[in-house]
């Protein structure tokens, strides 16, 4: 039976996370950066020795593809994202890119043609972390980004993500052209590592998803008047930031009210002046709120809109944007009865379970049948530079794939 090689593997993740704005900080590269720039020429080249096509689209993700005996049938694709969290890990995004490296290599190295055709990807600002609006590329594929947004959404330094791409050698007047049909797309599996602890706890190998909660993600906009902070009087104050305290501290409430593993989170907090001895008068903060239930993530976000609302009042003037929003998504059932089997073929503990985090997958999923495999994190921990997955599990994971692709492909042995 092939195997995935754990050298290999081990070499990939290395290799990537040795391009890190922050070297010895754990990983940070953004997506059009230097670093996600030399990223992407390791990943292109890794692409040709393996023995794939390879071009980049307007916006920069990266695809890799093994031709089909049947040029005219849709391709099965593969792979994650490259793009990090400041000072995140090695193995958020990467582990699934190296999985599509890996088994592109296998395909390779054992003469296998597949009936469909192979696609490899690693796509870009998955994290959000540049312009904050996550899940960019694949809501891109799916077309659900225009060239409006592109120009509106920027950076901490005030650039937008248009100029970005620009600057990067894309072109996001394009942006229309990366959108991929239903028809060009037969599956989409990708391979994660979990970002908690349950697999860990539970010793299990591999972690079959068979829903990804659903997510939002709202940034409000909240504006006072600003003042001296030594001559204002306590009642005469318009003061964002102790308006904003009042929203945060009830916006967790509400999750935990919900239930059913809903979860809300201020995790991006901007003050303006920032001054020590200045009222505050502008606050812009982030709520991302995630359900596995469609109604409990609306009755969240509803509870959420109406106490920051509430709290619009004495001068405070609230605005709330909402840049993400994708229902639960449920993934299809037969590529998880695929790699069930492949998982019990080669002898693997495994678990069904359900992702609380988004992942490009959930919006494949509105285009093609899509597959997530999990591999276990150490303690659970992600998004951090102690992140970790031994590379032995990856190659466990990587194994389930390969098998799984294989069938669905009806790759066949040549001389």
């Amino acid at each position: 039976m092939i195997h995935a090689n754990t050298d290999r593997i081990q070499q990939h993740i290395e290799h990537i996370a040795a391009f890190t704005a922050t070297p010895g900080q754990g990983t940070t590269r953004m997506s059009y950066s230097p670093q996600g720039k030399q990223a992407r020429e390791y990943i292109k080249a890794q692409m040709q020795a393996a023995g794939l096509t390879v071009r980049e689209d307007a916006i920069g993700n990266i695809f890799g593809k093994l031709a089909g005996k049947d040029a005219s049938l849709p391709c099965v694709m593969i792979g994650s994202h490259f793009d990090s969290v400041p000072n995140g890990g090695a193995f958020d995004g990467p582990a699934g890119v190296v999985m599509g490296l890996e088994i592109a290599t296998l395909f390779h190295e054992h003469k296998l043609t597949p009936h469909y055709p192979l696609e490899i990807v690693a796509l870009v600002e998955e994290e959000g972390a540049s312009f904050g609006r996550g899940l960019l590329a694949s809501c891109a594929i799916a077309g659900k980004v225009t060239l409006d947004e592109l120009n509106t959404l920027c950076d901490s330094q005030g650039v937008s993500a248009a100029t970005r791409m620009t600057e990067a050698g894309f072109n996001p007047e394009a942006v229309n052209s990366v959108i991929r049909t239903p028809q060009s797309i037969k599956a989409f599996i990708e391979l994660h590592i979990e970002q908690g602890p349950v697999l860990e706890q539970s010793g299990t190998d591999i972690g079959l998803v068979d829903t990804i909660v659903g997510i939002t993600q709202l940034v409000v906009t909240v504006t006072g008047k600003a003042g001296h902070a030594g001559t204002t009087p306590m009642d005469s104050r318009q003061d964002a930031l102790v308006a904003t305290s009042k929203m945060i501290a009830q916006i967790g409430d509400f999750a935990r009210q919900a239930g059913e593993a809903t979860v809300a989170t201020v995790g991006k907090l901007q003050v303006f002046p920032n001054g020590a001895n200045v009222i505050p008068n502008k606050v812009v903060f982030t709520v991302d709120i995630r359900s596995k239930s469609g109604d409990k993530l609306n009755q969240v976000i509803e509870q959420t809109k109406q106490c920051i609302q509430q709290n619009s009042v004495e001068g405070i003037i609230c605005h709330i944007e909402q840049p993400l929003y994708v229902q639960p998504t449920p993934l299809n059932a037969a590529i998880h009865q695929k790699l069930q089997k492949h998982s019990d073929q080669l002898g693997l503990s495994s678990q069904t379970m359900v992702s609380g985090a988004g992942h490009d997958a959930m919006i494949f999923a509105g285009i093609c049948d899509v597959g997530l495999v999990f591999v276990p994190s150490r303690d659970g921990l992600s998004h951090h530079p102690d992140e970790w997955t031994d590379y032995e599990q990856i190659q466990k994971g990587v194994d389930v794939i390969f098998h799984t692709v294989k069938e669905i492909t009806e790759a066949t042995q040549h001389d």
